[in-house]
């Protein structure tokens, strides 16, 4: 195990926390100068902290100018920085310069163990997801809809067909068109993009298929178009769905037999060149609608690639947080902040609907205008924090029953949300607190006792063993979530034995 480093001038400081640390199983190694600690860290031979701990005024070099150094060199190492000096300028030079906490003396002794304890494995967390960062690919995501995705782009990785990308404004669909073009043949060539609902219709002609010198008034040149731009590698035509009836005509040409005309040309050009195109649209509604052509839709519906909304793959909103909180570091250059579980299962439970971009916003904010450098619950923007407020049941559930019934099938899909959970449109908050525990409960309880009347009234059979096959399906899938899978600690949560748990798991089909 790493040690814990304190450096500090006084001596009854360090002997005070050594002796603490000590006493939790900490291992410490204790500094009277920043000088003798920097030469520390240039020995080869001994192991790196896993958290320091630093006083801000010392002989011989200050905290801040020490933390300075250490974050050069351990950019993710935690340090708190402890002052008498409980002055707002230590404060916000401590935090500008990447400090984890900022512990003003003198402090209480527990508070000042747990701190470093969240240090710890803020520690060990972070170094985890910097293993985990260090191989990154061009897009990200762990749920089932997204690995979905990925098997497509890899089947089509050979492949030259025309690909349609439907998905919700935000979902990524250029990302996935760039991937598509990487690991095509055509990996060499130009990827040009052009998102045709942001061009006016008097200028999308042009801009794809470009026009001659004098062919229309400011034409004072030859211009290429991006079909041109594109010959040998792929063109990416982004919001298909709104591109002009008549230009429809054109595009349909083009991808039938690979020629077109610039604008005010009297020759035929040539071009090879693999279309992707994509839309937020119901192309087919469309088509119904008459403001898109059926022939250029079979002509582009070739292979269709369907991005799920990021509410559809909450489990990626971690993964995705911690990466986007990265890049905005690195285009601000600053130190990345980091991010609670808390904060996380607060963010996950938000409905996105501006989807991963709008997640990528957000962790700009956050990087601006969380005062810390960790990211506590009560950081996230106000729309976030609004989403999770409301402890109410769905207006379109019949009767009590079926807010519970939904509150436990969603429950595996927020692994990390622990509380709160989302039932339909409506968020029923979970988190720690009199009122929500009191809510809840009376609602669990309500349901159960409205689904029994229901069943008993109605004649079902068997009633005491459906109720108790849910109920304890439910509870096991509950304490099983909560462990992460692991069946011993779950069996010790609900005060049953291994033996047991092993047996319900297989009587009722959990397995």
């Amino acid at each position: 195990m790493k040690s814990i480093w304190v450096v500090d001038d006084d001596h009854s400081i360090r002997f005070v926390l050594e002796k603490a640390l000590t006493r939790e199983g900490l291992p410490v190694r204790c500094f009277s100068n920043a000088r003798d600690l920097l030469a520390a860290l240039d020995d080869l031979d001994q192991d790196s902290p896993q958290v320091l701990v630093s006083d801000i005024r010392m002989p011989g070099g200050s905290g801040l100018d020490l933390l300075a150094k250490v974050k050069a060199r351990l950019p993710l190492l935690p340090v708190i920085i402890m002052t008498a000096n409980t002055d707002l300028d230590s404060a916000v030079s401590a935090f500008q310069g990447g400090a984890f906490e900022y512990l003003p003396k003198p402090f209480d002794l527990a508070a000042a163990v747990e701190l470093i304890r969240r240090a710890q494995t803020e520690s060990m967390r972070e170094t985890v997801a910097e293993a985990a960062a260090a191989e990154v690919p061009e897009m990200l995501g762990q749920a089932p809809a997204m690995q979905d995705v990925f098997r497509a782009i890899g089947r089509l990785s050979q492949s030259h067909v025309t690909v349609l990308i439907t998905g919700e404004s935000g979902s990524g669909k250029e990302l996935v068109a760039r991937a598509l073009h990487k690991h095509s043949p055509r990996a060499k060539g130009p990827f040009v993009a052009i998102n045709t609902a942001a061009i006016p219709k008097d200028l999308l002609e042009s801009e794809l298929f470009g026009h001659e010198r004098g062919a229309f008034t400011g034409a004072q040149a030859m211009r290429r178009g991006r079909f041109e731009q594109a010959d040998g590698g792929t063109l990416f035509l982004d919001e298909i769905g709104d591109m002009p009836f008549d230009l429809q005509t054109r595009l349909l040409r083009v991808l039938s037999d690979g020629h077109f005309y610039r604008v005010g040309g009297h020759s035929a050009i040539k071009t090879n060149v693999r279309v992707i195109a994509a839309t937020h649209q119901d192309l087919e509604q469309r088509v119904r609608e008459g403001v898109f052509r059926e022939d250029l839709f079979h002509r582009l519906n070739v292979i269709r690639l369907r991005l799920p909304a990021l509410r559809e793959r909450r489990e990626d909103v971690p993964m995705l947080t911690r990466h986007f909180l990265a890049a905005s570091a690195i285009q601000l250059g600053i130190e990345p902040k980091r991010i609670t579980d808390a904060a996380l299962a607060r963010l996950a439970l938000f409905g996105f609907p501006g989807n991963v971009r709008q997640l990528e916003n957000i962790c700009h904010w956050l990087t601006v205008m969380a005062p810390a450098q960790v990211i506590e619950p009560k950081d996230l923007p106000p729309e976030v924090l609004a989403a999770s407020d409301a402890v109410a049941p769905p207006p379109h559930a019949e009767h009590p029953v079926q807010p519970i019934l939904e509150i436990l099938a969603v429950a595996p899909a927020l692994q990390t949300a622990h509380d709160a959970t989302v039932v339909g449109q409506t968020v029923i908050n979970l988190a720690p607190g009199p009122a929500a525990a009191q809510a809840v409960a009376a609602a669990w309880e309500q349901a159960l006792a409205a689904e029994a009347v229901e069943m008993l009234s109605s004649g079902k059979p068997e009633v005491w063993d459906r109720l108790t096959r849910r109920f304890e399906s439910r509870i096991i899938e509950a304490a099983l979530l909560v462990t992460k899978g692991r069946r011993i600690e779950a069996a010790q949560k609900l005060g049953i034995g291994r033996n047991t748990i092993t047996r319900k798991i297989q009587e009722l089909g959990l397995e």
